[in-house]
């Protein structure tokens, strides 16, 4: 995938790697201009390139009464005005075939979930809007089972695609990332690690996902040292009061510092 393809985005010489962060989903337009507001200063200041990241919709989730989005198309035009707004792309996640048109008109990049990056119907529709395409590692698949994943992308006449490492299934109700896979799958397309969903805890006996957010930085580091192409993560001010996944967000002032550190390892070569 070349960075400099996507509109909008800055940066790309500064041989950083490429930042995918932003809340879980979007719960209103003031808490997305606010969260965008000050990643953008960061990555301005650290020269990350950077792309802007909230779900329009959540499909996932376990219980009925869970939060699922303020609506398709209300949170589809927040996500354009913070594009339009700062200059900046967006990316965002799809769960039908329907859904990549009408995401594609407001967003730059494409994502699909992890438990839906086999649905060939879906992938496909997402790679002919000719959109930037994210693929999620399933929880369930291999590494060497993405190629695959990604050929559906090509295929179908789209070379902008990336994978993203978000951990695999450890027992019922944890995760675990490989980190032997990376290399693996940047042999497919670039590789980015999702640091915060790779330490969630699904499927709890109360139906809201659990996390280990205090590792946050433990495995970032560890995917910069072994050399990923680029980092995903979900942040918000106050991670307690978010109505999705706030238990496995980092906390919006500790990115800062977080970055400082990616970046010095990330120099290390």
């Amino acid at each position: 995938m070349k960075l400099e393809l996507i509109p909008k985005i800055k940066h790309t010489n500064s041989g950083h790697f490429f930042l995918l962060a932003g809340p879980c989903a979007i719960e209103g337009e003031d808490m997305a201009m606010r969260i965008a507001e000050h990643i953008i200063k960061l990555t301005d200041k650290y020269k990350i390139p950077y792309i802007f990241k909230g779900s329009f919709k959540k499909a996932n989730r376990s219980r009925l009464d869970s939060f699922t989005g303020i609506g398709d198309e209300k949170a589809l035009k927040i996500l354009e005005k913070v594009s339009t707004s700062f200059d900046i792309p967006t990316v965002t996640d799809i769960h039908l075939p329907t859904d990549a048109e009408m995401a594609a008109a407001y967003v730059d990049v494409l994502q699909i979930p992890a438990f839906l990056v086999r649905q060939t119907d879906l992938v496909v529709a997402a790679a002919k809007t000719g959109k930037v395409v994210n693929l999620k590692k399933g929880q369930f698949m291999s590494p060497e089972a993405m190629q695959f994943a990604v050929n559906k992308v090509t295929e179908s006449g789209n070379r902008q695609v990336t994978i993203t490492e978000r951990g695999t299934m450890f027992g019922y109700g944890d995760m675990i990332v490989d980190f032997r896979g990376i290399p693996t799958m940047q042999q497919y397309a670039p590789v980015i690690l999702d640091i915060t969903h790779s330490l969630q805890q699904p499927n709890q006996s109360s139906g809201v996902t659990g996390g280990h957010p205090e590792l946050i930085e433990t495995i970032a580091k560890a995917g910069m040292a072994v050399g990923v192409d680029g980092i995903f993560l979900e942040t918000h001010f106050d991670p307690a009061t978010a109505k999705s996944d706030g238990a496995n967000m980092l906390h919006l002032d500790k990115l800062d510092d977080l970055l400082r550190k990616l970046i010095a390892i990330n120099e290390l070569g």
